[in-house]
This record gives structure tokens, sequence and C-alpha cells, in this order.
């Protein structure tokens, strides 16, 4: 971040008394690349002024906006169905409806040390398939314009906004805590980052031995950035209680929070009912919207867009039920129903053959009734190395 500390105040020494915390406060509300100095010294000397003018109580200090403008989103949104069932991991754009696979990423473990990290490959509308990306975390805007991206190996303190189309990156963000995940909220403008104080993922064994250490949470806190105003607020947060606990509120070591369906609240996970906790933007505890109850742990809401219809749990075969009355209207042959593409088809994952091995799927679009389904891409064996994992994002 460019330096905020500049010899440009010395003529008011004689008027008005500095505080000695008063760069902390300015680094309290960041602000990314690029800053002029013109601008920091101009924020600062205005600080001063309002010190100078006789309030016994300061101001908070706010520093001038340097957001971006973001590319606009497509209007209307294209809704045709893309499909490649002839690579795994894809090669081309796999979408449905109002849904596309945004992202996709493979595990993979580290050059040195036992975490388990992410190679991530972003959409390209430059060629119509995925490319693969040097960065620890990636995310995509609703409207696949443009991605957050996080730099660094695991954790790291710098966010990129990019611009999908051209390839070019429109700002970095400067960040005092390192993050491990960044994800856009629903309208597109803004990006959380969960802070962690060490890599929350952790293998423990070798082979077939080998797997994810529980119990242990690092999450220190979270930023909320605005991406057009220009600003990355942060806000501490401490994990939930772990399997070392006897509350058990979770026992996963990555606590990444996701954003209500509305945007107006954040959300930590838990392994119990409810599922979720809510937060204000700030922190603070907050009720769980009503919206909110038909959210399962993806980003996407199991109720319809019309609200009629009502997605059921995992099983084969999975229901679909009517809102109202809870009354099935269809039943389908596929292992679980992850998002709406219209009011008629689902994005969902189903089985190879007859479904004797459940670790053999894939991307499935089927109809409410179960009908009718189309392979939206090559089914793989979850159980190996390799496995990729989509990013479902709106269109």
């Amino acid at each position: 971040m460019t330096r905020l500390l500049r010899d440009t105040l010395e003529e008011w020494a004689g008027q008005a008394q500095v505080p000695h915390d008063l760069a902390d406060r300015a680094l309290r509300r960041r602000v990314w690349k690029p800053v002029g100095a013109a601008m920091l010294a101009a924020a600062m000397v205005a600080a001063i002024a309002v010190f100078a003018t006789g309030q016994r109580e300061p101001e908070p200090v706010v520093l001038p906006a340097t957001g971006i403008t973001l590319p606009a989103r497509p209007s209307p949104a294209p809704t045709d169905v893309r499909t490649d069932t002839g690579n795994s991991p894809p090669a081309k754009l796999i979408a449905a409806g109002r849904l596309a696979v945004s992202a996709y990423y493979v595990y993979r473990p580290a050059k040195s040390g036992q975490r388990v990290l992410r190679s991530w490959s972003l959409y390209d509308p430059r060629t119509g398939g995925y490319e693969r990306t040097p960065y620890a975390w990636v995310d995509v805007a609703p409207g696949l314009q443009v991605a957050a991206v996080l730099d660094g190996d695991g954790l790291g303190t710098r966010v990129g906004v990019l611009d999908m189309n051209t390839r070019e990156m429109l700002t970095w963000i400067d960040l005092e805590h390192p993050v491990g995940s960044v994800v856009w909220s629903p309208d597109g403008t803004k990006i959380l980052a969960t802070a962690y104080s060490s890599y929350p993922e952790i293998r423990q064994g070798e082979g077939d031995q080998a797997h994810l250490r529980f119990g242990e949470n690092s999450r220190t806190g979270y930023y909320v950035i605005d991406v057009p105003g220009g600003t990355a607020d942060y806000h501490e947060l401490p994990p939930l209680p772990g399997l070392d606990s006897s509350e058990r509120i979770t026992g996963n070591p990555r606590q990444d929070l996701g954003w209500s369906l509305d945007g107006s609240l954040l959300w930590s996970p838990t392994n119990r009912r409810p599922d979720r906790l809510f937060y204000t933007l700030d922190g603070r505890r907050a009720e769980a919207p009503e919206a909110d109850r038909y959210v399962g742990y993806s980003r996407h809401s199991a109720l319809s867009p019309d609200g009629r219809l009502l997605l059921g749990p995992d099983g084969l075969p999975t229901k679909i039920t009517d809102a109202a009355t809870g009354e099935i209207a269809g039943r389908q042959n596929v292992l679980q129903l992850h998002a709406w593409a219209d009011d008629d088809n689902v994005i969902a994952l189903g089985c190879a053959g007859s479904c004797e091995n459940e670790f053999d799927n894939g991307l499935v679009l089927v109809s409410v009734d179960g009908e009718r389904m189309t392979q939206l891409g090559r089914n793989r064996d979850t159980n190996k190395e390799g496995s990729w994992h989509w990013i479902l994002t709106p269109r």
C-alpha cells in the first residue's frame, strides 16, 4: 500500500495538537492503489483542521475513495444451454439458464508441508473455455464480467479485481491481515474476504490415511471491500467453537463467511441446525432473514425463481415439492439438486450409468418431473486425485 506518513503538516504544529494515533486511525479504513500523494495529504490536512477548530471529540478520518467503475452486467443475460461432455475438467463453458460454471478448482498438495491448496481455472470469454490461474482463490461476480482473485500461496494480503474480458487487472487491494477466501456480494459490488492467522486446511496422515485436521480453527475476522467506493473495512470475528469444544458448533477447519441472499447480512457456517449464524456487516449477531431459510451451504436459494417450488434434500431419487402445500411436484433420478436454472429446470448432480457408484457423477440439467435430463459435464470420480469442483454464478 502507498505509505501514508508524509511530513506535509509541519505548519500545523503550533496551531493544533495532533493525536499520536492519527496514522493508525487512517489505516483502519483502508484504501488501495492507486492513491495519489496529494489526495492522502488533503485527507490528513482536513482531519487536522477539525482539531484546529477546537472540537473536543475528533471526527473519524475518512480517506478519499479510489474505487473503480465495474463493467455493466449483460442485459438481458444469456439463458442458453452450454455443455462439455468430452472433457473433465471442462475445456468449454458449461451453463444452463440463469447460471454458469464460472470457475472450478482442483485440490493439490503444497510443495512443502501438509497444506491442502486449490488450483483455480477461470472462465475466459475470449475463448469460450477456461484458463488456469496462479491465484490462491477465485470468485466471479454475477454477470461473469469481473473476478476477485487472491494473490498468495494459500493465504494472501492482496486481492485483485480482474476484468474477465480483457484479462487486465483493474485494481489491487492491499490488506493488513492475511485472508484465505474471497466472495462477491449478490449485487456484484462488494467483496467479502475471510481472514485467518494461519492456513486452515492442514492434512494429517499419509496415503489412503490422509485427511484434513479438524477442530483447529484460525479465523480472525473479515474484510468488507466496497469496490466502487474504494474502501476495505476490517472487523474481528473469531472462529466458532470446534470439535475440541463442548459446544461443537463446527468441525470444519475452514470457516469462510458468506452473504445472505440480499447481501444485507453475512453468515458463518455451522455443523448443526441452524446450519449458519448471521451477522450484520459490522459483525453483530442478527436474526436469519426469512428468504435465507431455503438456502443450504450454497449461495443459491432452493426456492424456484417464481417462488412456487422447493428443492428437496440429497438422495436417490431426489424430490421437488410445492412450497405452499408440501405436495411432491416431481422426483428426479439424481444425487443432489444444486440450483434452479429457471422455473422448470434444475442444475443437479447426476450419477453415471445406474448409479452403482455415487462417487462417479457429474453435472446435469433435469426437469421438475424428472423426465428430461441433459448431461452438462463429463462424469468424474470424486475419489480420484484431480477431481474438479465447480463454482456456479448467475449470468
